[in-house]
């Protein structure tokens, strides 16, 4: 039984262009959000300074979702790098197996907790042959595959879409964390949608995520702040 407080399950997606706008929702989801992911977009456009900011601003965790993928020797250095910011979940890839993946023993006990990607909620389940997957082989499958490996090689946990947080919380255990983007609440209306394997709040809690990643449906709405506690009262 996840034993978290709801609104510390709630991550939400720091998806914009620049400090402005980072600085703009930092303070007005700061006290319910329990949680602000850094993606790509966002890091690569202001660098570190980007998480001192919020750090100012907010007694958030952060996640930096920069889904490292390279020789281990780079990731290992990156992964140091991250712990030395004092962000508390980091993104690394899934794809080339136990070498990247043991990477997260470099920071194993510093307080920085290494998430393995799996598959990304953006790939369709009819996308994944043409990615060189087995035809006899579905996204649970792979899912699980990936989700086993990254536990077996001392990550924190795994990102992945509701659909398999049920298999791999069964497989994995309690203490591993699952993290599910590709949330979308049964209100929220999100225009050009680029996620195919989605989740409500309230099914991937139930389903044992242990905590989910919401951008748009928040962003979006008129008024961001009530959209948040709205999730964190179906997370309740």
């Amino acid at each position: 039984m996840n034993l978290m407080n709801p609104q510390d399950r709630l991550i939400f997606a720091l998806d914009v262009p620049g400090k402005k706008e980072a600085e703009h929702y930092a303070k007005m989801l700061e006290g319910v959000v329990g949680c602000f992911k850094i993606g790509l977009e966002l890091f690569i456009s202001e660098g570190p300074d980007i998480v001192k900011m919020i750090q100012d601003r907010s007694a958030a965790n952060i996640f930096l979702d920069l889904k490292l993928h390279d020789i281990p020797a780079t990731v290992r250095g990156a992964l140091r790098s991250a712990e030395k910011l004092g962000v508390q979940y980091i993104t690394i890839h899934s794809t080339e197996g136990e070498a990247i993946l043991e990477t997260a023993q470099e920071v194993k006990g510093s307080g920085l907790e290494v998430l393995a990607v799996t598959v990304l909620t953006s790939t369709s389940a009819s996308s994944l042959a043409s990615l060189g997957i087995r035809e006899d082989i579905d996204a649970a499958a792979l899912v699980l595959d990936r989700a086993t490996r990254a536990q077996n090689s001392g990550c924190a946990g795994v990102v992945c879409s509701g659909e398999e947080a049920k298999l791999v919380k069964l497989k994995c255990g309690e203490e591993f964390k699952i993290i599910v983007p590709g949330i979308r609440p049964q209100w929220a209306r999100v225009s050009g949608d680029d996620q195919n394997r989605i989740a409500t709040p309230f099914q991937a809690i139930e389903d044992g995520a242990d905590m989910i990643v919401v951008g748009r449906p928040i962003r979006d709405a008129g008024d961001p702040r009530e959209a948040a506690q709205k999730i964190i009262e179906e997370i309740s």
